[in-house]
C-alpha cells in the first residue's frame, strides 16, 4: 500500500482504491474531517501541480459525473484547499511521496481503462472476410457449400 501525507490530508492507494483521509484542524477547516474513497474505475483523471519554492503543490482526482469548478488564473492551489478531491503538499519528501503515488495511480488507471481485446486485434471488415473465403474456395481449400455456409455466418443470415 502506498501512502502520502500532505498538508491538509493523506492519500492511500492499495492498487484498487484511492482513499483521501482528513484529520485534525486543517481537515476541519478545509473540507471537513473524514474519508473519501474512489475505486480506480471511477477516476477519470488526475490533476497534478508540483510545489514551488513559495507555493504548495496538489494532487486532485476527478470522477466521472463529478461537479468540477475551473480555477481562476493564479488561484489553482487556493481553490484546491477547498476541493474535497484534492490534497496539498510541500516540496521535498511530501512531493516525492506524492509523485510515486501519482505514478502508481496513473498506471493502474491506464491498465484498468486500457484497450480491450478488439483494439489489440483489429477485426477484418466483412468485405475482407468474404474476399478471403472466396480466395480459399477458388484455391480449392474449401468447397462451395462451405463457402456459402461461412458467407451466411459472416453476413448474419
Amino acid at each position: 500500500m502506498l501512502e502520502a501525507k500532505g498538508h491538509n490530508g493523506q492519500v492511500q492507494f492499495d492498487g484498487q482504491t484511492v482513499t483521501i483521509t482528513r484529520k485534525g484542524i486543517l481537515g476541519r477547516l478545509s473540507v471537513g474531517k473524514g474519508e473519501k474513497r474512489f475505486h480506480i474505475s471511477q477516476i477519470s483523471s488526475v490533476q497534478w501541480k508540483p510545489a514551488g519554492p513559495f507555493v504548495n503543490g496538489f494532487i486532485a482526482f476527478s470522477a466521472a459525473g463529478g461537479n468540477e469548478r475551473r480555477s481562476k488564473f493564479g488561484s489553482q492551489t487556493s481553490s484546491a484547499v477547498n476541493d474535497e478531491n484534492s490534497v496539498l503538499f510541500v516540496r521535498g519528501k511530501q512531493q516525492a511521496a506524492f509523485e510515486e503515488l501519482r505514478a502508481a495511480i496513473e498506471t493502474a488507471i491506464a491498465t484498468h481503462h486500457g484497450p480491450g481485446p478488439s483494439a489489440a486485434q483489429p477485426t477484418a471488415s466483412t468485405a475482407d472476410e468474404l474476399a478471403k473465403l472466396a480466395s480459399l474456395r477458388d484455391q480449392g481449400v474449401i468447397s462451395d457449400d462451405e463457402f456459402q455456409q461461412q458467407k451466411q455466418r459472416i453476413l448474419g443470415q
